[in-house]
């Protein structure tokens, strides 16, 4: 009888240990998906980091009244640069996204700037870089849903708790993007 409780009780331990690193392996692949994500929209903004220069030089040479716009396209890049967080990248990227709002806007109100094949082309890739910036973004939150779910959950919180996991960030857009630019067609 003594042995059959002993058995009992050492398949329990084992059990809970199973179950115990089961969870705890299945956080640190979530925890690594939502790292993996973020590292696609850091992907995309890269792409969108290297397509603005082109841009921006196309269209300089016949607007250089913005130069505002052409600095704050610049700040904005040089800050995500140096950005070290994904939060101060986002914000980089916030900022950046507003000054080509404003870019864009100027290339549609001059029709002579906006006929320019090299601008056509340059728009429609910069265009795609955005959709794909705005899916891994998607991904990405939906990714960190997944994880913060499974950290609140029962019976994965005990062990989230346990090793100190921690509750990841989405994505939030920049409150200057909640505005939609003013397009004006003369």
């Amino acid at each position: 009888m003594k042995n059959k409780i002993i058995i009992g009780f050492v398949i329990l331990v084992a059990l809970i240990g199973l179950w115990l690193m089961s969870s705890y392996n299945s956080m640190v692949k979530a925890n690594l998906a939502v790292d993996t994500q973020w590292a696609q929209v850091e992907t995309q903004y890269q792409r969108r980091f290297d397509l603005i220069p082109n841009l921006v030089e196309s269209v300089k040479g016949m607007m250089t009244q913005e130069k505002d716009i052409f600095i704050s396209i610049a700040k904005a890049r040089q800050g995500y640069t140096g950005a070290k967080t994904v939060d101060e990248k986002a914000a980089a990227a916030g900022q950046l996204e507003s000054s080509l709002g404003r870019l864009l806007m100027i290339v549609e109100n001059y029709p002579q700037l906006a006929s320019g094949e090299t601008v056509k082309n340059l728009m429609t890739q910069l265009e795609g870089t955005e959709n794909r910036v705005s899916v891994e973004r998607t991904r990405f939150n939906d990714t960190v849903g997944l994880f913060n779910t499974q950290l609140v959950t029962f019976p994965s919180n005990i062990v989230a708790s346990i090793f100190d996991f921690q509750k990841r960030a989405f994505f939030k857009a920049d409150e200057a993007a909640a505005k939609a630019p003013a397009v004006k067609l003369n």
